[in-house]
Order: C-alpha cells, then structure tokens, then sequence
C-alpha cells in the first residue's frame, strides 16, 4: 500500500487540502455533545464562564439562544464541509484510477511477448479493471474514514480529560484493546485476500475464455460442461470469500462487547461522583461524556471494515504494482538506431533460439536475403517457420547469434522504428471491433478514403466490402466475427498493402481464402511486392513457386535452398511437400 501512497505523489496537495476538509468537517461533527452539555449546565444553573464573559450576560434564555444559533453555525460548517471532503476524495479517487489503469495498460503492453503467452488473458483483465477499482474504492471511502477516525480519538480524548482526566482514562479504556484486536484482525485477513484476489482472476480467466470460445463450445454441444467449469471456479472464489467472512462477521460483536463494558463502567462512576459531589462533575459534565464516549467508541466498530477494505486494497495493491514493476525482457540499448525506411537487408548469423524449458525452435540458421528480393519459407509444421517472423520483429531475442537489418542487429534498432518497417500478414488475423476502414487504417491514423480503397482492391477485398450497405463504415464486430476467415485474411493484406513497409512477412496469408481468391492474390502478388524485401511462409507452396528464392526448414536448420525446379529436381523435402500438395505424395 505505501507504493499506492508514493505513486499519489503529484496529488499530495489534493489529498491535504481534501484532508484537512475531513478534519474541520470531523471536528464539527462532534461538536454537538459539547455544546448540548454547555445548555445542560446553563439550564442548571451552572452556565460555562466563557460564554457569560463574552455576551456580557447571566441570562439564561439569552444564552440559550446564543448557544442554539451556534449549534446552527456549526452544523452548516459540517455539511459544508463534508461536500468539500467528499467531492475532493472523489475526484482524487477518480483521477488516481484513471492514470493508475492507464500506467498500468502502458506497461502490461510494453511487455515481451512470452508474458502475454504465460499469462493468462482473464488474470490480467481482472488486476486492470477489479484491483484498480478495489484501489479506487480504498481512496474513496477508506482512506478518509481512517483519518476521521483518527481526528475522532484525538478529539474526544482532549475534551474528555479536560474535563475530568480520571473518569476520561476508564471510558478510553477499550480503545486500545479495540486497535490491538483490529490490527490482529488485519494480520488475520492478509493472507485470505490474497487468495480471493487470486481466484477473481481464475474466475475472470474461465469467463473469458469461455466467451471468446462461444461458437466452440456451441458446437460441441458443451454447455453444460462449461457451465461445471464456472461453477468450480465460482465455487472456488466463493468458499474463499466465506472464508474472510467468518472472522469479518465475528469482529463487530466482540468489538461491541468491549465498548459496551467502557460505557457501562464510565456511566456508572460518573453518575456515582455526581451524587456523592467528587471530580467537580456537573449535569453537563455526565452528559458529556454519555454522548461523548458513545460517539467516540461506536465508529470504532468500523476499524473492521476499514481493514476489510485496506486489506482488500492492499492485495490489489500488491498484484498491480507488482505487473508495473516487473521489468520488460525486451530491452533497447541507448540511443537505437532508427530510420524512417529502411533498405530491407536481412541476415542472420548462426542464429540460435529456444522457448522456454523446450527443445531448440531455431538452431544455427544462417541467412542472407538481398533487398527487394521475394523470399519463400517452406518446411513441416514445427520446422521453425511462425518463430522466424517473432524473431525479424523482434518480439523474442535470439539465445545466440543474429539477425541484422541493414547490416544493423535488430538488438541496436529501436522497437519503434523496426516494427514500423515490416509489414505482417499473420494466418491468425486479427481484428479490433469498429468499421472496416478503421481496422484497414489501423495505427495509420491520418489516412484517406481513398488510400483505404487503392490498399483494398489490391488485396481484392474492395467488391466486397461495396456489397455491405455502409461500405467501407460497416462495423465488423469484435474480432471481426461478421466477416469470413478469407475476408478477415483479405483486410489484413490491405492493412499490411497500406502500411506499405519495406519489408513485407507473409505467414500463410492464403489459409484462409477461397481458390480463386487466393489465384487472384497470386496475380496481385508480384504487384503486392513490388520494390520490397518479401518473406512468404506458405503451406500451398504455390504461393512461393515464383519467389526469387525458397528455403525449405526442417527441425530449425536450413535443409534446403534454391528455386522452384532447382527444388523439385533435388527431389527431396520441398519435392515431397509439392507432391503430396498435388495429390501424388504418400
């Protein structure tokens, strides 16, 4: 939670002058006993010396009136105040979320790559929006009933041993076994909100993925299967959570019990030395201390749900935070190198790579590829062909070896600036809820229509999109659920086609498309191409037949390189892909 403290650093002033609204406010809230004691005592006989002194009077009904009028004043500083605390510990919470959330999002997607991998969608989705909001839900409430619990202690303990110190002593009595109790309450409650923060995010995992796999699960006829799968880790989050409320709902009454016992014995002793005339206790006095020591001992009770809500905070606090601090593996040295467009050059140098705990992906490839050259990749599944793309994009670092741009190692560019020169197709398309011009355009703001339309009809997605009754404004649908998998894998040729990057990575950009659209592509293809460095990963190795030159993978190593025929005639790997493609393998 003191990290939570020392990010509110540039709103200190906010949260001070919010405090000190909260501690007028406070202090004018208990100002009522006092004063009713004053009118007791005035009543009696006993008016208070200060207020004869200052209205220059003994009468009785004149102080009384003085006395209520100033009951009215103070209670409209109170409700004045409490608007001014309220609104500012409000507005501090509000803004504090926002910038949390968002400093929060920046570092999550500046992450590596293999942490969005390892981490599981829902866990993440869950600290960005239930830990921020349990954050906000501390600064808004909690924070301030701490301090005017705070304010009401120091208070109340002043007026009451100004008044008599010893019978003052016996009704603090329960206070600080009631703090003892709270913080072993807050000791108590740590650990098991850690564990239902934790299973929030196990329950926001097995939603989401359930959402996004909808049509799976519909036509497998497996809703009751995952409905089980809820219900567990519900289930699951639930026990957790009654848990925390056994020991939460068992504080108030104990709490009670020992206030009760203050009270009683405050009340009782001082009704006794009023009667017998010792400790210069007046009506006024017992009165006081009535209202006082009630009004002091009862808000205390809250200390447990104060805690309920720190401790919340705090395992919040821990799991946020710990995402913002953990540094990114993915790093750039000072002053990259950047340029607007680049050449296209691309070699790599026994280069060498391995995911995590698995068997090597990419083992000492060695590659040059000429600028403006097309360039296929060929080979089996698992041959190493998706993690080459990764790695020219720099979205995972090499173990050993290099991979360089323009002569430069991709480790020495800027991330900005070495991204921002490749153009991906991916076989895995995806696309952002909105129109089809915004996801055509998408992170190329400042685009026209017309830019939008040359880059569609050369991935032969124009006609189509004339079809639909907003044309190029039809709204798609999350992750584009309203188009086909060709159409999909059409508009990200055009989002690539308008990104217009030197080098231009095709991973089976033709899965997914039709025959004919895929014949039509392939017509489009040398134009699509034209004046930059082209890498197409084809599984119909039609797609390649015409590249400058094809290399064939296989378990990670070059196996094989030259041309189409040069190929065939070797007879080998690429040969036995061609005609097992054809219908004549094995």
């Amino acid at each position: 939670m003191f990290k939570l403290f020392a990010y509110m650093q540039p709103h200190y002033g906010k949260l001070a002058i919010s405090s000190f609204y909260s501690i007028i406010n406070k202090i004018a809230d208990l100002m009522p006993p006092v004063m009713v004691a004053w009118i007791i005592d005035n009543l009696s006989g006993n008016s208070p010396s200060w207020i004869v002194a200052l209205l220059g009077t003994e009468d009785s009904m004149q102080i009384a009136v003085a006395l209520a009028l100033l009951i009215m004043l103070v209670f409209a500083f109170e409700s004045f105040f409490e608007w001014l605390y309220d609104r500012g510990f409000q507005g501090l919470a509000q803004q504090v979320q926002h910038e949390l959330r968002v400093d929060a999002y920046s570092k999550m997607q500046n992450r590596e790559l293999a942490y969005f991998e390892r981490e599981r969608t829902g866990n993440l989705m869950s600290m960005l929006n239930n830990d921020v909001n349990q954050l906000q839900t501390f600064l808004n409430t909690g924070l301030n009933e701490i301090l005017q619990i705070i304010v009401l202690v120091l208070f109340c303990g002043a007026v009451l041993m100004s008044v008599n110190a010893p019978l003052a002593l016996v009704g603090l009595v329960p206070v600080p076994l009631i703090l003892v109790g709270s913080f072993f309450y807050k000791n108590l409650m740590s650990p098991r909100y850690a564990k239902i923060r934790e299973a929030v995010g196990y329950v926001s995992n097995r939603l989401e993925n359930n959402i996004s796999g909808i049509s799976v699960i519909k036509s497998f006829t497996a809703e009751d299967f995952e409905r089980e799968r809820v219900w567990e880790e519900s289930q699951h989050y639930k026990l957790m959570n009654l848990d925390a409320i056994r020991f939460n709902t068992a504080y108030i009454p104990m709490i009670r019990m020992l206030i009760a016992v203050g009270f009683t014995l405050t009340m009782l002793l001082g009704s006794y030395w009023f009667l017998t005339g010792k400790g210069g206790l007046t009506l006024g006095s017992i009165t006081l201390f009535a209202m006082m020591i009630q009004r002091l001992l009862w808000p205390i009770t809250r200390l447990g749900r104060i805690f309920d809500q720190y401790e919340r905070a705090n395992a919040s606090a821990r799991r946020v935070f710990s995402l913002m601090e953990t540094e990114k593996k993915i790093l750039e040295v000072e002053d990259a190198y950047s340029v607007k467009r680049a050449r296209g050059e691309i070699s790599l140098r026994e280069a060498c790579f391995a995911y995590q705990d698995s068997l090597p992906v990419i083992r000492n490839l060695s590659l040059e590829i000429d600028a403006g050259k097309t360039i296929g990749i060929a080979g089996s599944t698992g041959s190493g062909k998706t993690t080459l793309i990764k790695l020219f994009l720099r979205l995972y670092d090499l173990y050993s070896g290099s991979i360089e741009v323009d002569g430069i190692d991709v480790r020495n560019w800027s991330l900005d600036s070495l991204r921002k020169n490749i153009g991906l197709v991916s076989q895995d398309v995806y696309l952002f809820h909105g129109s089809i011009k915004d996801n055509i355009a998408y992170g190329m703001q400042g685009k026209s229509l017309n830019e939008i339309e040359t880059a569609a009809k050369r991935a032969e997605l124009h006609e189509f999109v004339m079809t639909l009754p907003d044309a190029y404004d039809s709204m798609i649908g999350e992750r584009g659920i309203k188009l086909s998998g060709g159409q999909r894998q059409r508009l990200s040729i055009a989002r690539a086609v308008l990104k217009d990057a030197p080098i231009l990575i095709l991973d089976e950009a033709t899965s997914a498309v039709d025959n004919e659209t895929e014949k039509s592509i392939q017509r489009n293809l040398e134009g699509l191409t034209a004046n930059k460095t082209a890498i197409i990963i084809a599984h119909r190795l039609s797609t390649i037949r015409n590249a400058d030159q094809i290399i064939v993978l296989k378990d990670g190593q070059l196996a094989e390189a030259g041309q189409h025929d040069e190929l065939l005639a070797l007879g080998e790997i690429y040969a036995e892909l061609w005609d097992v493609q054809l219908g004549l393998g094995k």
